[in-house]
């Protein structure tokens, strides 16, 4: 594997490139705008998908699955989401191809095959989910019902990038119905809730929660809740978001349910979630110029144990013994016993993969009863006793997530900017980046001025935000509380 990549100062873009193709993650493929994600980039969204999936149980969420095509009419039924979706939508027109009469070994499309309805490949899944709902849901005892489905969905993006944005991705969607507004709401922020505490405590990715403006809020929603982290280059990530959806869709679809007066009402909903896109601000959030650095509860192995300077019995009896302690305390560990490379070639590639901890393991080392103990965040090495490293270690990964954490928000926290006028926010902008926090008018004319004129957004208001008059930097009208803006991904 070649180390180098193009360095972040550089070229920030194809650093982020070159560390996805160079550390394994994914691959380009022969759909354009759709990516195969390699073992290793897998690696990590499985360990993503099952502790968000822990969480959700935990939080009484139970698993489904929805059909991949939604039918046109049931798509256009919530007309906001509809139109919100529709520029990137994928359409199933036919169902069978045949032999080319004139082109021999070719195949065309069946004239005589077209559907009698055509068929969106889901972009989100409100409409098909909501249409199964009007079956499920009479009464009062019916509710709530709770589901998620872990999927792929697919929209037509023009401009791609792996796991930042894709043709083709995966995900999960909760879909939640409710007898009650507040119960819907207290839904769509117990999601948030636990989105920011995933990102934080395992992403180590600090994040602003805060709910959309109207501009920017999910199509057929009448709120969103939204996580917002701050990448390298100084643009923002929309990390997940949760959706009170109101009864947008109960409306659309008809669902009602008799209530404990015996009245009928219509559901109330909610809708929420996160992507892929999670392990390219993972990427961005961490990663340094010689390669992807891993926070320890996401990497796929977390230690790596690699005998100097090839393996040999004695030296891969002392790693087994050394690689099941750690695993008894649950720590995931590989040991390199590839005789092909050099040493040095493969601490290169472990570095370039983020693998957290590795341990260098030699003749001299058994010697002197001693391991050579490497942390991939600092690039510090240490020489422990041989009879100390499994504590050290698992104290040490410990210590790597908390750092990368702190070292994050360290960088966040320097990079949100009070800004009082609309001279500084561009100044600001354009020559440090990261969140700017200014007064806005409320209105969605100032909003898209300001978009059109510097493509920042609004990217939350926070929830914590205090209430502070002012004065709107571009309209300069009377202002109650600070939003924060920023370029974003």
């Amino acid at each position: 594997m070649a180390k180098e990549i193009t360095s972040r100062e550089e070229n920030y873009s194809q650093w982020y490139n070159d560390i996805v193709k160079k550390a394994g993650l994914a691959d380009s493929s022969a759909v354009r705008g759709c990516m195969v994600i390699k073992p290793y980039g897998y690696a990590i969204w499985e360990k993503m998908r099952d502790q968000l999936d822990k969480m959700f149980k935990e939080t009484g969420h139970v698993n489904a699955y929805f059909p991949l095509f939604v039918p046109k009419s049931l798509f256009e039924a919530e007309e906001k989401n509809a139109e919100g979706f529709a520029k990137e939508c994928a359409i199933v027109t036919h169902y069978r191809l045949k032999a080319d009469p004139d082109n021999k070994g070719k195949l065309i499309v069946d004239p005589e095959a077209k559907l009698e309805e055509e068929l969106i490949v889901r972009p989100t899944s409100e409409a098909i989910i909501w249409n199964t709902y009007r079956d499920w849901i009479q009464s009062y005892r019916d509710l709530p019902i709770l589901i998620n489905q872990w999927a792929n969905v697919v929209r037509w993006e023009m401009r791609t990038r792996p796991f930042l944005r894709t043709a083709e991705f995966l995900w999960q969607e909760g879909h939640t119905a409710h007898s009650t507004k507040s119960e819907a709401i207290a839904e769509a922020r117990l999601i948030h809730d636990v989105y920011a505490r995933f990102a934080e405590e395992w992403m180590a990715m600090p994040v602003i929660k805060g709910f959309k403006s109207e501009n920017e809020r999910f199509a057929g929603a009448d709120d969103t809740f939204t996580i917002e982290a701050l990448m390298q280059d100084g643009k923002a990530l929309q990390a997940g978001t949760s959706h009170f959806l109101g009864q947008n869709f109960a409306k659309a679809f008809n669902v009602t349910f008799s209530n404990d007066k015996n009245e009928n009402e219509y559901v109330w909903a909610t809708s929420w979630g996160v992507s892929t896109r999670l392990i390219g601000g993972l990427i961005m959030t961490h990663s340094d110029d010689e390669g992807l650095v891993l926070p320890p509860k996401l990497a796929p192995f977390q230690v790596v144990i690699v005998p100097i300077p090839k393996p040999d019995p004695e030296l891969l009896e002392k790693a087994k013994n050394i690689s099941e302690a750690l695993k008894a305390l649950g720590i995931s560990v590989k040991i390199d016993t590839d005789e092909t490379k050099r040493p040095g070639f493969k601490f290169a590639e472990y570095e370039m993969m983020g693998v957290p901890v590795r341990l260098g393991l030699g003749k001299r080392d058994l010697e002197n009863n001693t391991i050579e103990v490497a942390r991939r965040d600092t690039k510090e090495k240490t020489s422990i006793a041989m009879d100390q490293v499994v504590p050290y270690v698992s104290s040490l990964l410990d210590d790597i997530q908390e750092n990368l954490f702190q070292r994050a928000k360290a960088y966040r926290d320097s990079h949100i900017t009070k800004v009082d006028s609309y001279d500084q926010f561009k100044d600001v902008l354009e020559n440090k980046g990261g969140f700017l926090s200014c007064h806005w008018d409320g209105t969605s004319e100032t909003e898209e001025k300001i978009k059109e004129e510097t493509k920042a957004t609004i990217r939350c208001i926070p929830l914590d935000a205090p209430s502070e008059s002012g004065k709107c930097i571009y309209s300069g009208k009377i202002s109650e509380r600070r939003v924060i803006f920023a370029k974003a991904y």
